[in-house]
């Protein structure tokens, strides 16, 4: 695989993670719906700079681990693997449920500043970014990208994170366009389900040629 194929591999497998029902979604979705399009938009543009940090985590620091320890790198792969198939299970058993948001009141004066700080913070606290990305990178990223891929993955990683989310904030600050993705939740939920579960296979099986 030519380094340009990986980094859209890598680009489609993280917009995909980032599509999928978590904390990050219901978090801008709250945003925008119970204080203000301008607040969904800030968490959105925070969570992009969450994912440009551990995508830098993951190109300066475990990446160069992973390379160098052939057991680790394997290892990585395989537990990455299990969560991902976990997480697809767990999609696609509540893609029937409602999607519930917490409680937020309405009267609320919105704070973008302050949004962009909850979303900052929800994206770097949660470890299952952390795993996915490590596992993302692990599995899709060649042992010797070239210097540009450096350079080129943290913008286009920050694109992605924030293009999704901003949809999202966009999307639930508007009545019809929130009522479409609830009406039709079950099967975008369960369509998730299936591309992160087959990353999650694609995952384990390449363990294997990584020297265990």
């Amino acid at each position: 695989m030519s380094a340009s194929a990986a980094i859209a591999a890598i680009l489609a497998a993280l917009l995909i993670g980032a599509m999928s029902p978590g904390p990050s979604f219901v978090i801008v979705a709250r945003n925008a719906i119970g204080l203000s399009r301008r607040d969904g938009l800030a968490t959105a543009l925070g969570m992009g700079v969450g994912g440009v940090f551990f995508s830098a985590v993951a190109l300066l620091g475990l990446y160069t681990l992973l390379a160098t320890v052939g057991w680790l790198y394997a290892g990585l792969k395989i537990a990455g693997g299990f969560y991902l198939l976990y997480l697809a299970s767990r999609i696609w058993r509540g893609a029937a449920a409602p999607l519930a948001f917490a409680s937020v009141d309405a009267r609320s004066p919105g704070n973008p500043l302050r949004s962009f700080w909850i979303g900052l913070s929800t994206q770097l606290s949660n470890p299952k970014t952390a795993i996915a990305y490590g596992s993302i990178f692990a599995a899709l990223l060649p042992h010797s990208p070239p210097t540009w891929c450096y350079f080129a993955l943290p913008p286009a990683v920050f694109a992605i994170e924030a293009g999704w989310y901003t949809v999202v904030a966009l999307c639930f600050s508007s009545k019809r366009p929130r009522d479409l993705y609830l009406k039709s939740k079950k099967w975008v939920d369960r369509v998730a389900a299936t591309a992160i579960g087959a990353l999650g296979l694609r995952l384990i099986w390449t363990a294997r040629h990584t020297g265990i």
